[in-house]
């Protein structure tokens, strides 16, 4: 009966077959008793050559450095007699050992990205969509005309300066008004001006109170809103003036 010869793919290489013997006989990678490893290593090969499996001749090539490393320390060492103390000579372990470190390194950094490809694999990535058909159009403001964020922070701007150059009141008034009515108050005075012609924001404010400033902030945000109010700036750092709207 003709035998059967199959290839078991139980180590990476031969290097990878060492350390694993390595770790099992929990022997130190810089001082191999090289005798205990080839004898393992050997037992492998022979193993497999009973089992009729395939052996790849890098294995073989193996078993040939090992023999001839425990061959090279089997041999003994000549003794000179010399005056001065004789230098050591190289570790025939040594090549190897290098080796198998950097095979262990490789190893190491090759199962972390395994790892790390494992992890990515567990997210999912979506291709970019064209969102363009769900973009509002927003029209650019004309030339000099701003827009409520900027009437805000200038409104701040006004406050502070009016905060360090006013003392600070100490009566109490009751008088309150609404927005609708401040709404035509303002809507008033900005239907008596030209069109060429601006207030202030400074213009609109006596008192300075939190309730006259967030009534008038409001007001001015609703003429603006309705078209009947425009704030222009004529440069940057220019006072912002509030000009009649369209629609009065």
């Amino acid at each position: 009966m003709e035998s059967i010869s199959l290839k078991l793919d139980v180590f990476e290489g031969p290097l990878d077959l060492l350390l694993h013997l390595i770790q099992q006989l929990e022997i130190d990678i810089y001082d191999i008793p090289i005798a205990d490893v080839t004898e393992q290593y050997m037992n492998f090969i022979h193993t497999m050559k009973t089992l009729e499996l395939e052996v790849a001749g890098e294995y073989l090539v193996m078993a040939a450095t090992l023999m001839s490393i425990k061959s090279q320390m089997l041999l003994p060492k000549q003794e000179l007699d010399f005056e001065y103390e004789e230098e050591e000579g190289e570790d025939p372990r040594e090549a190897l050992v290098q080796q198998l470190l950097e095979y262990r390194k490789y190893k190491y950094a090759a199962s972390v990205l395994s790892e790390k490809e494992q992890e990515r694999s567990l997210f999912y990535t979506k291709a970019p969509m064209d969102l363009s058909d769900y973009e509002e159009e927003i029209l650019p403001l004309p030339q000099n005309q701003l827009n409520t964020i900027d009437l805000f922070l200038a409104l701040h701007d006004v406050l502070q300066r009016k905060k360090r150059n006013q003392p600070v009141e100490t009566t109490v008034t009751t008088e309150t008004i609404t927005v609708d009515q401040k709404v035509a108050e303002i809507g008033s005075r900005l239907e008596k001006l030209s069109e060429d012609e601006g207030l202030t924001l400074e213009s609109f404010f006596v008192q300075y109170t939190k309730d006259e400033v967030i009534t008038t902030f409001m007001a001015l945000l609703e003429l603006m809103k309705k078209g009947q109010a425009t704030a222009k700036q004529a440069e940057t750092y220019a006072p912002i003036l509030i000009f009649r709207g369209a629609i009065l």
